[in-house]
């Protein structure tokens, strides 16, 4: 397993071996495994008192974002979330989200996540960028940043998907190709899963805001509380971007019916032109000659040419009649 043990303080960022003597630093300590090894995991969680079914709900790719309390420290489940290329697809990309487990105790911090994950060396730039101004603000404070990381990245994941749904709608009328709609129907369900993803985080960072959870000072909820109007952002966005697909796929299959129309409707003009001709080439296929009520034209020089003309003069007023009715 992969540890980091850091801590906080104003003049930047010290790394520790050791988790106690990090522990034991003045500062803000965080704790921050990765690429869980179960003995290691199993120290930690002594180390800290951290209670083992937090611990199976970060390891649990299916748990939602969650906040809860314990005895000793409050658990937030919150996760990452990328964009990536969708195997066997030429054009699109899937959502792939991975879970991070905070455990926010009195004086430490402690974050868990089954993968290696690039949230240390992001948050450490940040701190040290500002640590004047964000130092003994307390381990709450610096979960808020992480949690602000992670949230912030949800807004370029939307960008992409943006940008994916802005070239589909240029195609759809240009070419609505039979890919479209699956390309569609994989933007609609990617943006399904990653609501699923923030709407629950939405509702766990709501829970550090109300003033409810001891671990987080009264002077810190206002932040969460922005972290609180960022997840409604991605909400309303994921909605939006919902209907917009929504909307691409009406106009894709409203395209296709028009060309269906289309086809069907020349096809229908063509049947309805060999209609008379083939009344014509029947009445004239009926061989009774030795009948004495045989058609006298029958015996006519010209009767083949005269017939196909007509057959041909027939055609033509058609053609001109469905031009003037506008249906070809």
């Amino acid at each position: 397993m992969s540890v980091h043990a850091m801590v906080y303080t104003a003049d930047g960022v010290d790394r520790y071996d050791d988790i106690d003597a990090a522990i034991a630093t003045s500062g803000e300590t965080w704790i921050h495994a990765e690429a869980v090894d179960p003995a290691e995991l199993e120290a930690l969680r002594d180390r800290f008192g951290i209670h083992r079914l937090a611990i199976d709900d970060v390891l649990d790719e299916q748990t939602r974002p969650k906040t809860q309390e314990y005895d000793s420290h409050t658990f937030v489940l919150l996760k990452t979330a990328q964009l990536s290329q969708r195997e066997g697809v030429e054009f699109g990309k899937e959502v792939r989200t991975d879970s991070v487990g905070f455990f926010i105790g009195e004086d430490w911090l402690v974050t868990l996540s089954a993968i290696a994950l690039d949230v240390v060396e992001p948050t450490s730039a940040r701190w040290t960028q500002h640590s004047d101004r964000f130092a003994n603000r307390g381990t709450d404070f610096l979960a808020y940043h992480i949690m602000d990381g992670i949230v912030d990245d949800y807004f370029e994941v939307l960008d992409d998907i943006e940008a994916d749904i802005e070239a589909i709608e240029e195609r759809v009328l240009t070419d609505p190709g039979p890919q479209m709609l699956e390309e569609l129907n994989g933007v609609r369900r990617d943006l399904l899963a990653f609501r699923k993803v923030a709407w629950p985080a939405r509702e766990a960072i709501s829970y550090l805001s109300r003033g409810d959870i001891p671990e987080v000072d009264d002077g810190n909820e206002k932040y969460f509380r922005d972290v609180y109007d960022h997840l409604v952002q991605v909400v309303d966005l994921i909605e939006t971007y919902r209907d917009l697909t929504g909307g691409s796929r009406d106009i894709y299959l409203n395209a296709v019916s028009q060309s269906t129309n289309e086809v069907m409707k020349t096809l229908t003009v063509v049947a309805t032109i060999f209609i008379p001709l083939t009344f014509v080439v029947g009445v004239y296929g009926m061989n009774f000659a030795e009948s004495p009520f045989a058609m006298p034209e029958l015996y006519w020089t010209y009767s083949y040419p005269a017939v196909m003309v007509g057959m041909t003069v027939i055609a033509g007023l058609m053609l001109v009649h469905f031009r003037r009715q506008d249906w070809i």
